[in-house]
């Protein structure tokens, strides 16, 4: 027996923010080293570089800066991508008039996925805002952008309230939105399309493939993500960053600013970390919300 609509918006909820988790600690150090890199593009040589010398001057602490809002990011994010998720299924089902436990094509899903998107962003802008702040304090306190004493959860709360208010942790919306729409149909599309591959050459049900297969899917899926996606996350991180000391400027002149000075390699800074990073990462991610939410929807079977 399926459970009431209500139930089910809990459980995906609750299996997101198993998987947001699961994706965070798994992937925290490797995403640190990509909002340094395309913040600071000229600091370091590469990603190596950028990752020992942060492990250096900060030790391990440095790389898992930025964990707590990593956390409150993923987990608001995951929790309300995948309600959604289920949500903008149905809809689908409902403009496709078909009945509402109908199995919908990978292409449908990747669409769900995409609109779902603009619900998550919405809590992910200002959680992610302070995380890349976090992440990129060093170098700004070493570049006398900043001053010192400004490196926790709270200062930076506090600091954005006080100069920029509480729309203040709304900078980096519209490339967070422009980013999540066409990452997010090609992230539920590969993950999809990945499954259903795996489960016609085991000949067995989707949900049933096993551990790796599910990881390798999420991977591939967060892959296909980044590749799409990459310089608009370059720009979203870099206006979070800069608008801390006033540089209010928008994504179009931001964009355009970064190719035309510093090239548009610029826009593919930190690449490396953030393609190593997304298969344990999304695997993780996928692989804790496909578990928790099979073992809560059997309690209804």
């Amino acid at each position: 027996m399926a459970p009431h609509p209500a139930v089910q918006a809990v459980i995906d909820l609750s299996a997101g923010a198993i998987g947001g988790a699961a994706c965070v600690f798994s992937g925290q150090p490797l995403d640190t080293a990509k909002v340094k890199m395309q913040t600071f593009p000229t600091l370091y040589r590469g990603f190596i570089d950028c990752f020992t010398t942060t492990y250096r001057q900060v030790g391990l602490r440095g790389l898992y800066q930025g964990t707590t809002p990593a956390l409150m990011a993923n987990i608001a994010e995951n929790s309300v991508l995948f309600m959604s998720y289920g949500f903008c299924q149905q809809v689908i089902r409902f403009t496709a008039g078909l009945h509402n436990e109908a199995v919908l094509s990978d292409m449908q899903k990747a669409c769900a996925g995409s609109i779902a998107s603009i619900f998550s962003s919405l809590v992910l802008c200002p959680t992610e805002l302070v995380k890349c702040r976090l992440q990129a304090m060093y170098e700004m306190e070493a570049s006398g952008m900043i001053g010192k004493g400004q490196n926790t959860v709270w200062s930076v709360i506090k600091s954005i309230m006080r100069n920029e208010g509480a729309q203040g942790f709304f900078q980096g919306l519209t490339p967070t939105i422009a980013r999540e729409l066409p990452g997010y149909f090609c992230f539920f599309g590969a993950y999809e399309l990945c499954r259903t591959h795996f489960a016609e050459h085991m000949k067995c049900e989707k949900d049933d493939i096993g551990v790796a297969p599910t990881m390798f899917s999420g991977g591939l899926g967060g892959a296909c993500l980044w590749l799409v996606v990459y310089p608009m996350d370059c720009v979203k991180s870099r206006i979070q960053v800069m608008s801390m000391m006033g540089k209010q400027e928008g994504f179009l002149k931001t964009f355009m600013t970064i190719a035309r000075t510093e090239g548009v390699r610029a826009l593919y800074s930190g690449l490396t970390p953030t393609m190593i990073r997304t298969f344990p990462a999304n695997g993780a991610l996928f692989l804790g919300y496909e578990v928790s939410r099979k073992l809560m929807m059997k309690q209804f079977d």
